[in-house]
């Protein structure tokens, strides 16, 4: 690690292969929590190709505890974190829209590394047991059309390395591989990420290939997610485009409409309103537009307008919020 940490400080770069071994040897517990922390930082300090990405998405996928759940061929609305606005779970929130909507979802996620409450913290507030059974997890999708499949029970490196990311308290490297590393390997991805050449390295790392069908959004002010407080970029296959959301049919919110708490108990109230249809415009249109998107990846020759009926009806319907609760009974 001492002659890798020294090349890396000298500007230089990992091929893919030398990405993938390094990894591996993080989850292997080959190298001290020192070390590990300043590989991290010199990430911090430059940005990571698309051949160091792609090493690292690879030794992930190699050393994840795999489940198959490719029948139901599924979709995953995730973002990479690290945009600092501690926004509430939207893309938790739009995943049981979609699921309300007739589609099936492996939602893969966390707890919060750089905002108060991830996925699974949310989850946890609601009582959910996290598990790696394949047979529950198929339990979870015939049930409620929703498996949740919590990072660290899939993914030795995550888990070798929750606690320095914690302490370290700032975006880090593995918030752009927790997207890339679903255990399931979903058919289909939304995808935020919080700034452009984020964007434009999604993009070519999944065109450099993996199997999923994937969408990549940003919103321009810095959101890892489309937040509807700017205009937003969408890549999808064979196409790029910009959108505002007016655009789209909806209002602009400011930030603060968007503000998940202090707590994760607050965010999880948020919600919860969001799928009991009682939140605010602001929280209600910004999980529709993710989850509507989530939809024009998995139908392409549905326009946005039908994609965003479709949410709306899940919600407006109760369809949203009866996914929820049976998935809580099903996870308890």
């Amino acid at each position: 690690m001492k002659d890798l940490l020294y090349r890396l400080f000298e500007h230089q770069y990992l091929g893919r292969g030398e990405a993938q071994k390094v990894l591996a040897g993080i989850a292997g517990g080959e190298y001290n929590a020192e070390q590990v922390s300043a590989l991290i930082t010199v990430f911090l300090m430059r940005s990571i190709s698309v051949d160091e990405l792609a090493g690292f998405r690879d030794a992930l996928l190699s050393i994840c505890i795999p489940v198959d759940l490719s029948e139901y061929a599924p979709v995953d609305i995730v973002g990479t974190g690290g945009d600092g606005q501690n926004t509430f779970n939207i893309s938790t929130a739009a995943c049981f829209v979609l699921a309300g909507a007739g589609y099936h979802v492996a939602k893969h996620g966390n707890y919060g590394a750089t905002s108060v409450s991830g996925a699974s913290n949310v989850m946890e507030q609601h009582g959910v047991k996290f598990t790696k059974d394949a047979g529950k997890l198929r339990e979870s999708l015939d049930g409620c059309r929703l498996a949740y499949l919590h990072a660290p029970l899939f993914n030795p490196a995550m888990k070798a390395v929750a606690s320095i990311r914690k302490n370290l308290g700032v975006r880090t490297f593995f918030n752009l591989l927790g997207p890339l590393a679903n255990p399931a390997r979903p058919a289909y991805q939304l995808l935020g990420v919080y700034n452009l050449p984020l964007f434009r390295l999604y993009s070519y790392t999944y065109q450099a290939g993996g199997g999923t069908r994937s969408g990549v959004v940003h919103s321009i002010d810095g959101y890892d997610e489309i937040s509807l407080t700017s205009e937003f970029k969408v890549a999808m296959p064979g196409q790029e485009k910009v959108y505002s959301p007016e655009t789209v049919g909806l209002k602009r919110c400011r930030g603060e409409d968007l503000f998940g708490g202090d707590t994760p108990a607050a965010a999880s109230a948020i919600f919860d309103r969001v799928l009991q249809n009682r939140a605010t415009d602001a929280q209600r249109d910004c999980v529709l537009i993710n989850a509507a998107f989530a939809i024009r990846v998995i139908c392409p020759g549905k326009s946005i307008e039908e994609c965003l009926a479709e949410a709306r009806e899940s919600l407006e319907s109760g369809n949203a919020l009866h996914a929820l609760e049976k998935f809580i009974e099903i996870n308890r």
